[in-house]
């Protein structure tokens, strides 16, 4: 996949489930070939300050899913100047997932220049006085080109894998601050929205986490039926090779919140056949929308020691559930941080890594 390729199908994710597409596509049949509306810059990697490691960390958690995916999961692991000096010393650690269609690789500057360039990110921020911390990237690409970080028997327990394998693994191999005060957890669009999924579920893991653009916090309870129609088509073909942005988007949504084990071979169900409406798979759906699931969430939300979301202020539709979360932890009286700045849905992720997200761990994670 190029790089161009992937920055512009991984814009609009949360835009499609809510049934307005972000971007422009080709006809079906021209090729994956796309148009962005949220031009950004590109960025390649500098010479590290500290080191990247490249690991596998098997996922009990994702082990027999349907959908065919590898339980031995790449990992790329950022570790900070200090740490080949200073054998003595433990690191907080900050988990980051990325969004759908990306990869560790493309955030970690492995496959060319990219919207965002994680390490070299994380060297600015240290550089402006941020406090060193080790940064952990899981890659999540599946058959469907994402996992949606969710808990399906068709994708895998994502959820688990995060929170119990991938944390346990790197705090028996690395040398970690072993406890919820010194974990972080972040993530941009679909990582951004696996973010807010964890936090709810998972207490007492993190104790800290920021979404940038966190997509799919809606539910959409009027799927498109046009759209639908391609996705069943693809689905039967099994020709996910020429499926676009929006047909892999349903494709991976369905796998990870409408888990059918008994519908082989795909092993999922959607929300229109045939064009008509399936209740309750749309509500299947809809019981997976961060905005449906806070009002439930609000006690463990409460437990952690910071939250911080943001969005582009012409990310509009991601914006504006940015703006209906916030209004809602506000509510409630959960403390939090939420921001609308100038900017689309890739074009500031380099700079507030530097100056926002860093920072904002570096001031609320502990260091011993």
């Amino acid at each position: 996949m190029s790089t161009r390729l992937s920055t512009s199908i991984s814009l609009a994710l949360s835009a499609l489930l809510l049934g307005a597409p972000a971007y422009s596509q080709s006809p079906p049949g021209a090729g994956a070939t796309f148009r962005a509306n949220f031009p950004g810059p590109s960025y390649v990697l500098h010479t590290p300050a500290g080191r990247i490691d490249r690991i596998t960390v098997h996922g009990a958690s994702l082990a027999g899913n349907l959908e065919g995916d590898s339980p031995d999961r790449e990992v790329l692991v950022y570790l900070p100047p200090s740490y080949a000096n200073s054998p003595g010393r433990r690191y907080p650690v900050l988990y980051v997932l990325h969004g759908f269609t990306d990869t560790a690789n493309l955030w970690f500057g492995q496959s060319g220049p990219h919207f965002v360039i994680l390490p070299n990110a994380v060297d600015q921020a240290y550089a402006h006085g941020a406090r060193e911390m080790i940064i952990v990237m899981p890659d999540a690409f599946t058959k469907y080109a994402g996992s949606m970080y969710s808990n399906s028997v068709v994708t895998g327990n994502w959820e688990a894998f995060i929170a119990h394998d991938l944390v346990r693994y790197i705090d028996t191999h690395y040398r970690t601050l072993p406890r919820p005060a010194s974990r972080g957890l972040a993530g941009h669009s679909m990582g951004g929205y696996g973010t807010l999924r964890l936090a709810m579920k998972y207490p007492g893991v993190f104790s800290s986490v920021y979404a940038m653009s966190p997509c799919c916090l809606s539910a959409n309870l009027m799927p498109s039926a046009t759209l639908m129609a391609s996705v069943a088509q693809a689905q039967s073909a099994g020709s996910l090779a020429k499926a676009g942005f929006g047909v892999k988007a349903m494709l991976a949504s369905a796998a990870a919140w409408s888990p059918d084990p008994g519908n082989p071979p795909s092993y999922f169900d959607l929300p229109i056949v045939n064009g008509q409406p399936v209740p309750a798979v749309i509500a299947a759906w809809a019981a997976n929308a961060p905005l449906s699931m806070v009002y439930q969430s609000i006690p463990n939300l409460e437990t952690y020691r910071a939250i911080a979301f943001d969005a582009g202020d012409r990310d509009t539709g991601i914006a504006d559930t940015v703006r209906s979360l916030d209004r809602i932890l506000t509510a409630f009286g959960v403390r939090h941080v939420a921001q609308i700045y100038e900017g689309n849905h890739v074009d500031h992720i380099q700079q507030r890594l530097e100056t926002q997200v860093l920072p904002f761990f570096s001031d609320h994670l502990s260091f011993h």
